[in-house]
Formats: C-alpha cells, sequence, structure tokens
C-alpha cells in the first residue's frame, strides 16, 4: 500500500501505522518462533502459535481496504485496534510460557502506542487490560517445553530472550514513537493552515461586503449617467458633431466598462458562477479574454497555446476576472510584453502568465496570497494576486509564483477541469 499522503488525517495516518506495527509483529513472530525451534531446540505448539499471525495478516488487509474507502477513525475504533494488537500477544504468549516468556514486556509498547495516539481514558483502558492480561498470564499458562541441555539453567535462556525483547522494544518505540509524533506535528501544521484560510475567507467576506455596498452605491450614479449620455446622444448639437460623437461613444464606452469592473469586483470577493455563466470552450475563452486585452495594452500580449483537444467549460466574469488580475499585474511592470501559455496536463488546465519586470522579491513568495503584501508601495497593493489564490483554490486548484530565468515572474495557475466543465446542472 502507498505511503499515507500528508492531506490525509491524524487518525487515518495511525492506524496506518498500526498495520505497519502488525506487519513487523508478523515478521518477528515467524523469526522467533523458527529460531526458538531451530536454534535453541524449544518444543512449540506450532499450530497455535503460527494461527496468530496468520489472523493478523488476515486483518492487515481488511484493514488496508477499509484505509482506501475511509478518511478519518474515531478512538473507539483505535481503541478497538489496539485491543485486538493486545489480545494476540496474549495468546501467543498463553502457548509459550505465559509470564515466564521475556517477551511479556512488549505489552508496554502497545501502552505507550496507546498513550500516544489516544484519549486519556481510551489510553488508561488499554493500560489496564495489558495489566489484566499479564496478570492473568502470571498464572494462566501453557509452560515451555526445554530441551534437556536447559533444564538445569532456564534462567539463561530467559537472560537472552529478554535482551532480544529489550533490543526489539528500544527500536519500535523509537521508530514509531517518531513517526506518531511526526504525525502529530503534521496535524499541526494542516491546523495551522486551515485556520490561515478560515482568517483569509474571512477577509475575503468583508471584502465581498464592502464590495456589494459599493456596487449597490455605484448602480445608481452609473444608471444616470448612461441616461444622460443616451440623451446627449440624441441632440441635434451632438448629432452633427463628428467630434462630438465620437468623444460621446468613448465615454459610454467607459462607462460600460465601469459597470464591467463593479461586477468583476464581486467576482473577484468569491462569488464564483454567479452572474451571467456562459457556456464556451477553453480555446474560445482564452481568445475572447486575448482580444479584450488586445484594445487595452499598449505592448505586445503573446499567446501560447497548447490547449490540445478543446473542451465546453462555463465561463463567468469571476474567472475572467482572476485571470485578468494577473495578466494586469504583468502588464503594470512589464509594458511592453506579457506572454500568456494555455496548457492542459491530464485533467487540469495551466495557465501560465510570464512578464519582463524586476521579478519577485524572495519576501514576496513566501507571502504569496497574504492580503495587501505588495513590493508596489500603495495602499491596498497586494490584493490583487490575494483575491486570485483564494478564488482558484476554492476552485480547487493552486496558484504558484516564481521568478522566470530569463528575468521577470512567473504566475501559474493550475484548475482542475472538473470545476470549470460545462454540466446541465449550471444551468438548471
Amino acid at each position: 500500500m502507498a505511503p499515507p499522503s500528508p492531506t490525509r488525517s491524524e487518525s487515518w495516518r495511525n492506524v496506518y501505522l498500526l498495520m505497519q506495527l502488525r506487519w513487523i509483529a508478523v515478521i518477528g513472530q515467524l523469526l522467533t518462533i523458527v529460531a526458538a525451534a531451530q536454534f535453541f531446540a524449544v518444543r512449540l505448539p506450532l499450530g497455535p502459535l503460527l494461527l496468530a499471525p496468520l489472523f493478523l495478516i488476515v486483518l492487515n488487509f481488511t484493514v488496508a481496504g477499509v484505509l482506501h474507502r475511509r478518511q478519518d477513525f474515531p478512538q473507539p475504533e483505535l481503541f478497538s485496534a489496539l485491543l485486538i494488537d493486545v489480545g494476540v500477544l496474549t495468546w501467543q504468549l498463553y502457548h509459550s510460557g505465559g509470564a515466564t516468556n521475556p517477551f511479556t514486556f512488549l505489552f508496554l509498547l502497545q501502552i505507550v502506542i496507546g498513550a500516544m495516539i489516544l484519549e486519556k481514558r481510551w489510553a488508561w483502558a488499554v493500560a489496564g487490560v495489558a495489566s489484566l492480561a499479564v496478570f492473568t498470564l502470571t498464572f494462566a499458562y501453557i509452560p515451555l517445553q526445554l530441551p534437556a541441555k536447559h533444564l538445569g539453567n532456564p534462567f539463561g535462556l530467559y537472560l537472552v530472550g529478554s535482551l532480544f525483547c529489550f533490543v526489539i522494544t528500544a527500536g519500535l518505540l523509537v521508530f514509531f514513537v517518531i513517526r506518531l509524533d511526526h504525525n502529530r506535528r503534521q496535524s499541526d501544521t494542516e491546523l495551522a493552515v486551515l485556520r490561515q484560510q478560515a482568517t483569509e475567507e474571512d477577509h475575503i467576506i468583508r471584502m465581498g461586503l464592502l464590495a456589494s455596498g459599493a456596487a449597490h452605491e455605484l448602480g445608481t450614479p452609473l444608471s444616470l449617467l448612461s441616461v444622460v449620455l443616451g440623451d446627449w446622444a440624441r441632440l441635434p448639437r451632438i448629432a452633427e458633431d463628428p467630434e462630438l460623437l465620437e468623444d460621446l461613444a468613448a465615454m459610454r464606452t467607459e462607462l460600460a466598462r465601469c459597470k464591467t469592473i463593479v461586477s468583476g469586483i464581486l467576482m473577484s470577493a468569491g462569488e464564483m458562477r454567479g452572474v451571467n455563466p456562459a457556456v464556451t470552450t477553453v480555446r474560445d475563452f482564452f481568445e475572447e479574454l486575448l482580444g479584450e486585452w488586445d484594445t487595452r495594452m499598449e505592448g505586445e500580449l503573446r499567446f501560447i497555446d497548447r490547449i490540445g483537444e478543446d473542451v465546453a467549460i462555463v465561463a463567468d466574469p469571476g474567472l475572467r476576472q482572476v485571470i485578468g488580475n494577473v495578466i494586469d499585474n504583468a502588464q503594470e511592470v512589464s509594458p511592453s510584453l506579457v506572454v500568456l501559455e494555455v496548457e492542459r496536463e491530464g485533467e487540469e488546465i495551466i495557465i501560465t502568465v510570464t512578464d519582463r519586470g524586476p521579478g519577485f522579491a524572495p519576501g514576496m513568495i513566501e507571502r504569496l496570497g497574504t492580503p495587501y503584501s505588495s513590493t508596489k508601495g500603495r495602499p491596498g497593493g497586494g490584493l490583487g494576486l490575494f483575491l486570485v489564490v483564494n478564488v482558484v483554490r476554492k476552485l480547487g486548484g493552486r496558484v504558484e509564483v516564481a521568478n522566470a530565468d530569463g528575468g521577470g515572474a512567473r504566475v501559474r495557475l493550475s484548475l482542475p477541469l472538473a470545476a470549470l466543465a460545462y454540466t446541465k446542472d449550471d444551468f438548471a
């Protein structure tokens, strides 16, 4: 089975760790049985003793199947898993000398693991069950049938077994305690990331409320200006003057752009697939976007098409605004040339925007997606990239920034096609 993903829950990783412990137990039990029988000539009840590793093998395959379907495991299930391990060890020791077997100290490993992965009451319960097992094995067990050469000095054989038990227990304790501590640290790190994301999303919500209020307040004057400009267009004096008509047309165009910008701000605040979604294809979407920017940029916006087979998507102003923010930032520092490259990698659309500007400062790359993190030196700087990172993350994608080898900055957006693909439910 593949190693656990960093995104798995702590309880999932603990179950995976217990499964590894059982595999080690299976190998250790089989080697111990062979060594005791072959090197020390101890007569062992092979039937009952081999039944335990066989049971653990079946159990591990079952757990592996469950791990593929489950993401989290509650405390009672973790307690039950440790209880099974305690029961198997009790069975083995019962048929091999009980408490006179030096491997009785392996119960301490189960108690330590329980203390690491379980809550207090469950950890005490594991310790209590293990202690009860040792108490029972002190008085009820099947004695080992030692060979004649060891009958006169059984304590010598016990010391050899104790040495092996100590070495095995020490190694397993160090290995698994380190792994369990790593799991816990990883969970703490993931929790810190989730808290940071929650803070950022709260920031976006507040920005969305501010944008909604601004859009509402701006709606009335913009509508009034639109009506006034329409009335002016019908005035004879203006209708007969080509220069005034040209200026009026430019004003109406910029007014329409203002309305689009206000809608785009709302989309950037996180309301994806909200207003005026449209069915298009990946290639058509970017060609239309390229046409819009060609009229706005003084320099060149170079488009590299590596999309391959085209696919239908739902594109709305929010997605357009996200990509526009990246292009706008690149154009601001590199007015002569911005390169927009789009390619498809499996089930992802990769959008890369490269400029010829000074690039990102090292501190900026580390603070990717942090609000108000900018080197432009103006109030409110850095919000564009902050919104880009959070909107892309909501779509299940990711944002990567780096400095290009030949100079300039490179911003790479990876978006899953599943989040953009057109389905009938989008317009149901």
